[in-house]
């Protein structure tokens, strides 16, 4: 089998420094051959899998990609032998058949793992809606934090971690990969009162586009800005949406470093994160 790296390219997944460290990651990534038809399914249905993880009908699975492949563990693209075979000692690991496939029952594996780390999921699982936080509890974030003049309040150890987080992004990420906007927070502690008469007056808080019970009122969910779509506003969720911040470097470096302070994503919205408290040594 032939490894190309140019959907990894398209996808945004992967930044290669040089020739040969891209050749050897090539040749790396193409094996093992066992794997060479899951492969190429992965390939293909990146782009045109039809499925519904989130309850709305989707297309391809490219904007998961990133989470996809530092869940189970690979730097390797997934049209490549090394992220089938990744994806099959995951699937292995869960009792699932190892074929290495990106499908629906498989994304259900990874999805149940990824919202399992959320506690608020879990509570609304056991049908307990959490106490929102306490006024005491909240401080609020400086206008060089937020996305614009609305004042964005989060719990005081949760704004802790959100500015450690952000400090090592801006210092890690290259700079024209960043700007005054880029990790800023357009959302963060919403008044359970204030978000019900919301509904009441916008009549759509329907449990998918907008839930009542929402994470935001624990203080401890922040939307951060990681760019938009040509046309989109920031937390649109269209597939275009979607997708171009799944390709952006702020989303792969969240990815790869959230945990570290903390935060853990919720998958359908790139720029939705969670505090889950101080990650263990």
């Amino acid at each position: 089998m032939r490894v190309a790296l140019g959907l990894a390219a398209a996808l945004g997944l992967l930044v290669l420094a040089g020739g040969a460290r891209a050749q050897g990651l090539a040749e790396t990534c193409a094996e093992p051959r066992a794997y060479e038809a899951a492969a190429a399914a992965n390939g293909e249905r990146i782009l045109t899998l039809p499925f519904a993880p989130f309850g709305r009908p989707e297309t391809g699975w490219a904007a998961y990609a990133p989470l996809i492949m530092a869940e189970i563990g690979t730097a390797c693209p997934p049209e490549s032998n090394a992220f089938a075979a990744a994806l099959g000692r995951f699937q292995a690991a869960h009792g699932a058949p190892p074929d290495g496939t990106v499908s629906p029952e498989s994304f259900t594996l990874l999805k149940g793992v990824w919202q399992e780390r959320r506690p608020f999921v879990m509570a609304r699982v056991a049908k307990v809606c959490p106490d929102p936080a306490a006024a005491m509890d909240l401080v609020t974030l400086d206008r060089t934090e937020t996305a614009d003049d609305r004042p964005q309040q989060l719990r005081a150890d949760v704004a802790a971690a959100f500015r450690a987080m952000r400090a090592a992004a801006l210092k890690d990420l290259p700079e024209e990969a960043t700007s005054p906007d880029v990790l800023t927070v357009f959302s963060s502690y919403r008044d359970p009162a204030a978000d019900q008469a919301r509904c009441d007056v916008q009549g759509n808080c329907d449990g998918a586009g907008r839930a009542l019970c929402s994470p935001h009122r624990t203080g401890t969910a922040v939307d951060l800005y990681l760019g938009h779509a040509p046309g989109q506003a920031a937390d649109a969720t269209t597939p275009e949406n979607r997708l171009y911040q799944s390709r952006t470097p702020v989303y792969r470096w969240l990815v790869a470093h959230a945990a570290a302070f903390g935060f853990r994503p919720y998958a359908f919205e790139p720029w939705h994160w969670e505090w889950t408290g101080p990650p263990r040594p």
